[in-house]
């Protein structure tokens, strides 16, 4: 059984979500409902593999108490950068020794969504030491970790937006149109998913066998249009899942196929994680270079932000030459694009007018399939 992959899965989700609906409906608090069966569909799924139970378990116990430590220290003595680098460290130590051990064709401590809840943990340690968090409940915070809807694969949600959720009772004619939001965002994902994913699937497979320019570039669209329709699915079945259980995870993916440029893309696909990464990555790596005046202009930093921050990106899908390459191939683009922009006086004098749109958009279409095509591994493979 998998995460929004079978029928096994949708069955018991069905059972799960009846008790929910009524509780809802009779505008009782969802929280400890929702808990429990995160906690019962997680162990489900993962029955058949009881040593990531056991990590899982270990992993999210630790890191809660990561947590709280850290906002007793936070607390008690101020903003050490000291001690805010070394909890940062200590949270993401078990997810970089999993990618280190990848390397060589280990797994040690990895679970299905090391990553995801990795990203939730750190969040939550940077906004302590902002001062945004105050306090940091044990039952809370479980709960935020173990949302089953997205524990595997996202969206990342943030623990202040999942707290006004997790505390607040709906009433009955808000909960039932979040029902029905759900239920339509959980029934177009599995159109994403299991029709179009499943159809540009198959395309690909075809084109894999062809070697000619056109197969290469046939494989390149329909790898990016089947990872974009399951991975799209999934998140809108995810969202669905949350809002019928009265939490509203925000949307993952908003028309990436209309970007008009580079930076406008990464605006619109797998939005929790781009966000997540100019918010905590990006955003300080410019508040600090400008600080500390490590570039003669800020162009020049945000330059270089861009490449540091999706080279981090690239990382964090796995060490291989594949995933970085990738990562510094986006980095530039965005690179390029705030360079341009802030520098162009043709672009300055057209950027308005539909003509340029359109061939804009078209230019980023190609950048975008190209940047799948060598996400796939098949680029590496075709300079052999």
């Amino acid at each position: 059984m998998t995460f929004f992959g079978d029928f096994t899965f949708f069955g018991w989700l069905l059972l799960g979500l009846i008790p929910a609906v009524i509780l809802g409906i009779l505008e009782k608090p969802l929280r400890y409902y929702t808990l429990f069966l995160s906690a019962a569909l997680v162990t489900a799924v993962l029955k058949d593999t009881p040593i990531q139970l056991f990590y899982l378990s270990l992993f999210v116990l630790a890191e809660i108490a990561v947590v709280k430590l850290y906002l007793h220290l936070r607390t008690a003595y101020g903003r050490k950068s000291w001690i805010y680098h070394l909890f940062v460290l200590l949270t993401i130590l078990p997810l970089v020794g999993n990618k280190i051990s990848g390397l060589f064709q280990l797994s040690w401590f990895g679970f299905l969504g090391i990553s995801y809840l990795t990203f939730r943990i750190v969040q939550m340690i940077i906004e302590i030491y902002d001062g945004v968090i105050h306090e940091v409940s044990f039952v809370e915070t479980l709960s935020f970790l173990l949302f089953f809807p997205s524990v595997s694969s996202g969206p990342i949600d943030r623990s202040r937006r999942y707290h006004d959720d997790y505390i607040k009772v709906w009433s009955r004619s808000e909960y039932l149109n979040l029902v029905g939001d759900g239920l339509m965002k959980i029934l177009l994902g599995m159109v994403y998913k299991f029709i179009l994913a499943g159809a540009f699937g198959k395309w690909m497979d075809s084109a894999a066998y062809g070697t000619a320019w056109y197969a290469n570039i046939g494989y390149a669209y329909c790898y990016g249009l089947n990872m974009f329709f399951d991975f799209a699915g999934y998140s809108l079945m995810a969202v669905g899942t949350g809002y019928m259980l009265g939490v509203c995870v925000p949307d993952n993916f908003r028309y990436p196929f209309i970007s008009k440029d580079i930076k406008d893309f990464w605006d619109r696909w797998h939005i929790t994680l781009s966000h997540w990464f100019r918010d905590f990555i990006f955003s300080r790596f410019m508040m600090t270079s400008i600080k500390k005046k490590w570039f003669k202009t800020r162009l020049t930093g945000a330059a270089v932000g861009f490449l540091v921050n999706m080279l981090v990106m690239g990382c964090w899908h796995g060490l291989t030459l594949s995933y970085i390459l990738y990562g510094l191939y986006h980095g530039t683009l965005l690179a390029g694009t705030e360079i341009y922009q802030k520098k162009s006086k043709f672009y300055k004098k057209h950027k308005k007018k539909l003509w340029y749109q359109i061939i804009s958009w078209f230019i980023t279409m190609q950048a975008v399939m190209f940047g799948f095509y060598i996400f796939s591994g098949r680029f590496l493979l075709m300079l052999q």
